[in-house]
């Protein structure tokens, strides 16, 4: 089943010296539903707009995105920001957890953003802390956590208000091959056992074996 999916998106942004760069070209294309799509191309391709766009964050100089066949462009911008909130996890390349509060804490804040109270948003945290192995852990601040275990709380905190689908950018570029291995391996899990949709945006050649689909974007064009 298609979830998403966007007609003939453009996007241009204004430089400094006044010049207009064009970085996405009548871009279409579908993501399937409880699958990995994987996003490549060269630095400056568009990759990120195209990630970001497609989930909402950034709104395309013209074209359409349909999640179950609805324009989430046409939604006002209060609207939207609650479809993401019910819809959309993000995982970025760095991790942007919030360093004054400790795992669980940073894992629960969008379930407690979404209108859920705090007995309820803690249980929730803790679930997805053991499912990402660092139940042990959930005290801990973001500086006391090593880069891997760090990016392990951020996959929690995407999954907390349970998305039907997750947009990770680079969500391995910070990390060395061990704690790459064990962040793909719960991509894996996600995507097998809890049925998640991924779009993934990277230049590892490991994270794109584990794609049902690449999407390869050159001068803002699929190629």
């Amino acid at each position: 089943m298609i979830l998403l999916e966007s007609k003939n998106i453009f996007k241009t942004y204004q430089s400094n010296k006044k010049v207009k760069l064009e970085v996405l070209k009548d871009i279409s294309l579908s993501i399937e539903e409880n699958k990995i799509s994987i996003i490549v191309g060269a630095s400056g391709a568009g990759k990120s707009t195209l990630l970001h766009i497609l989930s909402g964050l950034d709104r395309p100089d013209s074209g359409e995105v349909y999640f179950e066949q609805e324009n989430i462009f046409k939604f006002s911008d209060e609207r939207l920001a609650q479809f993401r909130n019910k819809n959309i996890g993000f995982v970025f390349q760095f991790h942007h957890l919030l360093p004054e509060f400790t795992a669980i804490e940073n894992v629960a804040i969008p379930k407690l953003a979404s209108g859920s109270k705090l007995k309820s948003a803690i249980e929730r945290a803790e679930e997805l802390l053991e499912l990402v192995g660092l139940i042990d852990r959930k005290d801990h601040k973001p500086s006391e956590l090593s880069g891997g275990e760090q990016q392990r709380v951020a996959v929690a905190r995407a999954l907390v208000n349970d998305p039907r689908i997750i947009f990770a950018d680079e969500p391995t570029g910070n990390l060395d091959s061990k704690n790459s291995e064990s962040i793909h391996q719960l991509i894996l899990n996600l995507k097998d056992e809890y049925k998640k949709t991924f779009v993934i945006v990277t230049h590892n050649p490991e994270l794109m074996n584990l794609a049902d689909k690449i999407f390869e974007l050159k001068d803002g064009r699929l190629k």
